[in-house]
């Protein structure tokens, strides 16, 4: 079943062009990694999909609904979550209290009843606290739950963001270089997590990563960019023996000269 749909995209800054006619689609419940050099397009591809750039030509079909013109709020609500390259938290917060940021598309709760603590809101708070506390056991991070997040190591708060993406609860989660900057040990963490996403919540997920042992292990599908082209897409092993592939991008990560 196709969750996303993405028909002749095209994005231009100016004289410059981002992305190119690129059209794929998303499985429901799959890992769909992209693939290529630094500035191929593949965080423009996700920007257009959560709507902070909107592209020049083309569309972009979720669920069957063309959301193309929408709003990024609107596409939160409809249920796409993301993580960025570089960590987006408020560092002064909590934990806990940035997660449950990630709940604000499922209050319903006024400005008065919020504000005196009682009904809905009082409901709503307990309910919302209980799965944020869900999240924070499911990524191994009760031990600093309370603590600000700009107090924690790099790999720590890279895990805060990726629960407050999941508080969401999203049906197409978009993951930024989730281990960008990452040890071999927290890459290992975060790919285990992505997996048990996949496993257990049956969360679809877009995923650019530029590890491939990772790619290769943890992807469905795999598609790959190069000027703001779709130059391949299959699963690992296709893509891994690509001749177009090996000369754009993976002879560079194996050392092999281009």
């Amino acid at each position: 079943m196709k969750l996303l749909t993405i028909e002749e995209l095209s994005l231009h800054f100016g004289g410059v062009t981002a992305l190119c006619n690129v059209s794929l689609q998303v499985n429901k419940g799959e890992i769909l990694a992209i693939i290529g050099p630094n500035g191929a397009g593949k965080t423009s591809l996700l920007n257009c999909i959560s709507g902070l750039y909107r592209p020049s030509a083309g569309r972009i079909i979720f669920q069957g609904r063309d959301i193309t013109r929408l709003p990024p709020h609107r596409r939160a609500q409809l249920g796409i979550s993301r993580t960025f390259q570089n960590i987006e938290l408020f560092k002064h917060l909590s934990v806990l209290d940035n997660i449950m940021l990630g709940r604000h598309v499922h209050m319903r709760a006024g400005v008065l009843s919020g504000g005196l603590y009682w009904g809905l809101a009082q409901r709503e708070e307990v309910a919302h606290r209980r799965r944020v506390e869900e999240i924070i056991d499911f990524l191994e991070i009760e031990s600093v739950r309370q603590k600000p997040v700009g107090m924690l190591a790099y790999g720590l708060q890279k895990r805060v963001e990726l629960g407050r993406a999941l508080a969401l609860e999203p049906e197409l989660l978009l993951l930024d270089e989730p281990m960008a900057g990452m040890n071999a040990e927290e890459k290992e963490d975060m790919a285990r997590f992505i997996l048990d996403i996949a496993e257990e919540w049956g969360t679809t997920m877009i995923l650019i990563e530029h590890d491939m042992g990772v790619v290769m292990d943890i992807s469905d599908r795999v598609v790959v960019f190069d000027f703001g082209r779709k130059i391949a897409e299959g699963v690992p092993a296709e893509v891994q023996a690509n001749p177009r592939v090996i000369e754009a991008y993976l002879g560079q990560q194996m050392g092999v000269e281009r």
